[in-house]
């Protein structure tokens, strides 16, 4: 049975994968949008999407520890300003096409 299991694990350790979450968040609050494989970007979303909720009420300190206090920063003062009339739905997916190498499918993830 399948009872809560509902994250992709990507074949890796925990330690490994909330370092990988991290690092692909940092990037789209740096960058405003990341090219990344379709399973990625579908488990970033949610991750993404609480975190500019949280600085929207302003909790800094709970942003700082899950990624870092320049992604905290940015997050607080330029990017949840903008959705402040918004309640969810930060975020969009666009689909590629596979990548020619592996045949992966790929995504963009981007702020709205």
């Amino acid at each position: 049975m399948r009872h809560h299991d509902n994250k992709r694990k990507f074949h890796r350790e925990k330690k490994v994968r909330v370092a990988l979450m991290k690092s692909l968040a940092l990037g789209l609050i740096e960058n405003g949008k990341i090219k990344t494989t379709e399973a990625k970007a579908k488990e970033l979303r949610p991750f993404v999407e609480k975190m500019v909720t949280t600085a929207k009420k302003g909790d800094r300190r709970n942003l700082i520890s899950k990624i870092g206090s320049l992604g905290a920063t940015k997050l607080v003062k330029e990017i949840s300003p903008k959705y402040s009339t918004r309640t969810s739905g930060y975020t969009r997916i666009t689909k590629l096409p596979a990548r020619v190498s592996d045949g992966s499918l790929m995504a963009v993830i981007e702020f709205v």
